[in-house]
């Protein structure tokens, strides 16, 4: 374990191995995408080993950050069950790696504004959430059945991804129809995000620019294709 952990970069760090933990976990490795845990209740850490790289330790000390190579990593989730201790990571995350991702749980509702000053990019409160998610089931339930099905794969092969746009790619500078992504593919631009926004449902005559992230629906095969040739040109 220590030699695969040692061989990670653009990873991502799970701090705490709760339910939103393990929920973040279980969508990463079917992704897949690199991740470890880091899960101080010694009990709670065993379960997961020998499925996922996990290590035993306070993701609040510096030391334990860095063994899990926080200078390398590309996003940390902290999520543990208390804001006070998803503070503290936020605020050593952040000294260690000013260019990292991050993500925490929150509570209460006065934590989210005390975690977005520490340095969290976004904040997630499991109870709000859930809440949202019980008033649209009641009243839009087709549409959140349609965003369950692209969103967590369940009767549909149908999936929603970003698809980032790089210099060199051979879509830069084309229009969406002229890059024939429907035509060819049969996926669909919901939108295109750039750094001035988000530009919901594109033309066929508006241009992709580098740096431009896709928003795209589709099979899940079809995307995988579409994101490599979007990096390439």
């Amino acid at each position: 374990m220590e030699r695969e952990i040692g061989r990670l970069t653009d990873h991502y760090i799970l701090c705490g191995a709760g339910r939103v933990g393990r929920s973040a976990a279980r969508e990463l490795a079917r992704r897949p995408a690199p991740f470890v845990i880091i899960e101080q209740n010694e009990a709670k850490a065993a379960r997961y080993t020998a499925d996922w790289l996990t290590v035993i330790g306070d993701a609040t000390q510096e030391h334990r950050l860095r063994d899990v190579h926080i200078e390398r990593a590309r996003g940390l989730v902290a999520a543990t069950t208390t804001d006070a201790t998803n503070l503290y990571i936020v605020l050593t995350a952040r000294g260690l790696n000013p260019r990292l991702k991050v993500i925490a749980r929150a509570s209460e509702d006065d934590a989210e504004k005390h975690l977005l000053t520490a340095g969290a990019d976004s904040v997630v409160s499991p109870y709000h959430f859930a809440g949202q998610r019980i008033a649209q089931s009641f009243l839009r339930p087709h549409v959140v059945s349609f965003l369950d099905t692209a969103t967590t794969h369940v009767g549909m092969d149908l999936e929603i991804d970003e698809i980032c746009i790089t210099p060199d790619s051979a879509f830069a500078g084309n229009t969406i129809e002229n890059s024939r992504i429907r035509q060819d593919r049969g996926l669909i631009i919901l939108a295109i995000k750039r750094e001035q926004g988000m530009r919901f449902n594109p033309t066929p005559e508006d241009r992709i620019q580098p740096g431009d992230c896709l928003i795209a629906m589709g099979e899940p095969g079809q995307l995988r294709q579409l994101e490599q040739m979007a990096s390439h040109a």
